[in-house]
């Protein structure tokens, strides 16, 4: 038998991580972090373990716990103190994302990127604005249900609320600002508007790919955004579709989005491939709550070890392709990871 190209000489110990192919460092890594403007004490959340809301007062101290491990940068989002149909808290100046925002900023080293989008603040849980439309005959006086209006997200109006919020974040200090809402032309319009306003040095993370995905229960809870009525199909892409992502990408590339977003990341480790192919951007993934929530329920019935399908799962999305992480597992990861020297 000729062992000559044996393979597993490399695979013994100590020469094994000298030629590991994949590397994660906890700088890779953002951590998402809950603002909550409704308690004053910090809440856990049930459905992903681990994860709290914290009160305005407790953000910096919160951010602080997480810059402790090597993370270095932290992902907002806001749980307003009232929501209303336009989703007005969300520009607010004094709303929880941008008083958390400044006093993160001033109080700690932490990256700060801020989620830009409407569903946590509309008393509907949409991502925009909504509109009537009509379907059928709009002129037929029927009872017909297939003539009967209904509500739609105003992908226009909608982009004029996004300029509004990003620049508001920016104002209060924001590193960086994170579209998410899927509507059309949303970089383009942010991108104007943070430069109209003297912010063209903040960055834009599209949720370049945000797919309607069934892996995002466990954060609709955290962040009461689950809508009230419908589901986001026709702003959120098909799950069955790949191509798309290219085009939607493309799109964003060309509006002057500056990270791009693939969201889930599990599923879509072939999307996150793509477009690591097709573009010189950076990358991000979103390894979302459902993933995270799965793999802890699975752990807890002692089916997994918990620490070793969190690494594995976080490698798998950057050998396939993804700069950046954002993900619940990052400071229990990171904890375990080397810092950059």
């Amino acid at each position: 038998m000729d062992l000559t190209h044996r393979p597993r000489r490399l695979r013994q110990d100590r020469v094994r991580d000298l030629v590991s192919e994949t590397s994660l460092e906890p700088t890779d890594l953002i951590a998402p972090v809950f603002v909550d403007a409704t308690t004053d004490v910090r809440r856990p959340i049930e459905s992903m373990p681990g994860h709290e809301r914290v009160p305005i007062d407790d953000a910096v101290a919160r951010v602080e716990e997480v810059l402790e491990t090597g993370v270095e940068a932290v992902m907002l989002f806001g749980i307003p103190e009232s929501k209303d149909p336009e989703g007005t808290r969300a520009w607010a100046d004094d709303g929880v994302v941008q008083e958390a925002t400044r006093r993160i900023s001033d109080e700690t080293d932490a990256y700060v990127i801020t989620d830009v989008c409407l569903c946590e603040y509309t008393d509907h849980g949409h991502c925009g604005s909504l509109e009537e439309e009509l379907r059928g005959d709009a002129d037929t006086d029927s009872d017909d249900p297939a003539c009967e209006p209904t509500l739609t997200v105003d992908n226009d109006t909608t982009l004029e609320t996004l300029d509004r919020i990003a620049v508001s974040h920016a104002e209060a200090g924001a590193d960086m600002v994170a579209p998410s809402g899927m509507m059309d032309g949303m970089v383009g319009a942010i991108r104007e508007g943070l430069d109209r306003e003297g912010f063209d040095h903040v960055p834009i993370m599209s949720y370049a790919a945000k797919y309607e995905s069934a892996f995002y229960g466990p954060f609709r809870d955290a962040a009461d955004g689950a809508p009230a009525f419908g589901n986001r199909r026709h702003y959120q892409m098909d799950p069955a579709n790949a191509r798309e992502a290219l085009r939607e990408v493309r799109l964003d590339v060309e509006q002057g989005a500056d990270v791009l977003m693939v969201k889930p990341a599990l599923p879509y480790l072939d999307i996150v491939r793509d477009i690591r192919r097709e573009f010189d951007h950076p990358v991000a993934a979103y390894n979302v709550s459902g993933e995270y929530a799965m793999l802890h329920a699975a752990a807890e019935k002692g089916w997994l070890d918990l620490e070793a399908v969190a690494l594995e799962s976080l490698l798998s999305i950057k050998r396939a392709g993804a700069d950046l992480i954002l993900t619940y597992f990052a400071e229990d990861v990171a904890e375990r990871l080397p810092t950059r020297a």
